[in-house]
């Protein structure tokens, strides 16, 4: 089985806004309302996949009934810990360029936490925990860690999608994947990337940090995969790009629901490309229509 954990879920409230005025009264020319979340979105693609997943995390309020009723009518199997505040609501303005502002997101208690911790019981050796985004500013820190140590201690697998400490720290407990973009690559190590072959050293110093698999994501230069067996490199698909956001998110759904059927990494590599480009030429998560579309178009090259 896959779970998924969000620790701040949100709405993404998408506005479209022909000609943004600020300090002047705009009116949308459309908008949509969608469950966000990294975690959330990998449930929701790995549905269209047919690879089932149990979608935990914080909910609260009316945007996290908002949610939970989403995936509902998706079918997606949910075990949200309760919040008494509510989940936040994050607003993705669309006109001459992309704004985002997100929410904060709730402040969560102690025994919130304890109760989340308590919902891992349930999983089993061989299964693979999708821990993904940010974290709520009041929950504490090492929080990931915490779960991560019930993973391990279930025998069970883990993959981490987030930056910084949260992702170093993961390392040596061995994630089954992780999913830096190259800025974030860049940021974690402080350095620039000139070219494709800058990269290579820092996904094999990932590796050999601890991680089982890396995926490089570098947008309109394909992406890249690290194993221990080698490096590599996938094509870039051609559509018309219309979304950012979830991309990165569909890309680990793919690959985590390949492997978690097959345990082939680069089967798993192409499905994780066909997802995350079907996902930024879609107005929202990619459709299995267009992912099944997309995957006769992947080739996955060895570089080294």
């Amino acid at each position: 089985m896959i779970y998924t954990v969000t620790l701040n879920p949100s709405i993404d409230y998408i506005v479209h806004v022909e000609e943004l005025k600020l300090g002047e009264l705009n009116r949308m020319t459309n908008d949509l309302k969608l469950p966000g979340g990294k975690g959330i979105n990998v449930s929701r693609i790995l549905k269209r996949i047919q690879a089932e997943s149990t979608a935990l995390g914080f909910l609260g309020g009316f945007t996290g009934t908002f949610i939970s009723d989403w995936l509902a009518k998706e079918k997606i199997t949910t075990k949200f810990t309760s919040v008494l505040e509510d989940t936040r609501i994050n607003i993705k303005l669309k006109s001459e360029a992309e704004t985002e502002i997100n929410g904060l997101g709730p402040a969560i208690c102690n025994e919130e936490m304890q109760e989340l911790k308590q919902s891992l019981s349930m999983i089993s050796a061989g299964d693979i925990v999708v821990l993904s985004g940010s974290t709520p500013a009041t929950l504490r820190d090492g929080f990931y860690e915490e779960l991560i140590q019930i993973i391990k201690d279930k025998q069970a697998e883990f993959v981490i999608d987030t930056t910084g400490k949260d992702l170093l720290n993961a390392l040596p407990q061995k994630p089954l994947l992780i999913k830096p973009n190259n800025h974030e690559l860049a940021e974690l190590f402080d350095v620039e990337f000139q070219t494709m072959a800058d990269i290579l050293p820092f996904g094999e110093r990932l590796l050999g940090d601890g991680a089982q698999h890396v995926i490089i994501s570098m947008a309109e230069d394909g992406a890249l995969l690290f194993t221990n067996d080698g490096i590599y490199r996938s094509n870039v698909l051609k559509r018309p790009l219309k979304n950012s956001v979830g991309a990165g998110d569909s890309m680990i759904a793919g690959f985590v629901g390949s492997f978690a059927k097959h345990n082939d990494p680069i089967e798993a590599f192409k499905w994780g490309v066909a997802c995350g480009s079907a996902t930024a030429f879609s107005d929202d998560l990619a459709s299995a229509e267009l992912i099944n579309e997309l995957i006769a178009d992947v080739v996955i090259e060895k570089i080294r």
